[in-house]
């Protein structure tokens, strides 16, 4: 039942690998963006970079990303919501402990187009602030684990519509998924565990998921996600 993946780009020495993956007739989409872990091994130059490749609307790509806050990178994380807004591209934002931070952040560029905040765990308020700032919560493999409760709550109350189905293979594997083993077959899984969650149909959820996508990434659903 997977249609289509966004495969994001997290550092310069991945960007071209990253880029070679894609097959947009395939459903097959990527971003480029700084991920904060590997913000040390960039400088200025790499970032000047980054903007000339998003400048030429590269076949495939669809955002910047991942971008984001662990603690220590807030220059890094508005230069790249600067260069999302410039080109017209959604965000992809990687939140460890951050969320408000990514908030503040977001409200002091004056943030008026499209994200997505990745891999989200954290409390219902904390995701309905970044929801009312245009932004779309990211569901993966965390909402499976019983002891998530606190992030299962907010996902179970969040609207259908401000959510995007994801994995972060291999990494945030669902529960009985072994470490490192993560991939998009899971994404099924997590469907049906959201659908429980929120007391809604599977099939009908998924639809609604992938308009979320759509609008996200300013494509068509039968474009990014082609049922060929």
């Amino acid at each position: 039942g997977v249609r289509a993946l966004v495969v994001p780009g997290v550092r310069r020495a991945d960007w071209d690998r990253v880029q070679a993956l894609a097959n947009p007739a395939r459903g097959i989409w990527y971003c480029l963006g700084i991920h904060p872990w590997f913000v040390e091994e960039h400088t200025a130059a790499d970032l000047e970079l980054l903007g000339q490749r998003l400048g030429s609307y590269p076949d495939g790509c669809i955002g910047v990303g991942e971008c984001g806050l662990d603690e220590e990178q807030l220059p890094w994380f508005r230069a790249q919501i600067q260069l999302a807004t410039r080109h017209d591209y959604p965000l992809v934002i990687h939140s460890v402990k951050a969320h408000d931070q990514v908030h503040a952040a977001l409200r002091a560029e004056r943030w008026q187009g499209r994200a997505l905040v990745h891999g989200f765990s954290g409390s219902y308020q904390q995701a309905n602030k970044l929801v009312d700032l245009g932004c779309y919560i990211g569901v993966g493999g965390v909402i499976t684990h019983d002891r998530a409760r606190k992030t299962r709550d907010a996902i179970a109350r969040l609207p259908a519509e401000a959510l995007v189905l994801e994995t972060d293979a291999p990494d945030m594997p669902p529960a009985g998924v072994e470490k490192g083993m993560n991939s998009p077959a899971c994404l099924p899984a997590i469907l049906n565990c959201l659908a429980r969650l929120r007391g809604q149909d599977a099939e009908a959820l998924a639809e609604v998921l992938l308009a979320n996508v759509s609008r996200l990434y300013g494509r068509s659903e039968s474009v990014l996600a082609p049922s060929g």
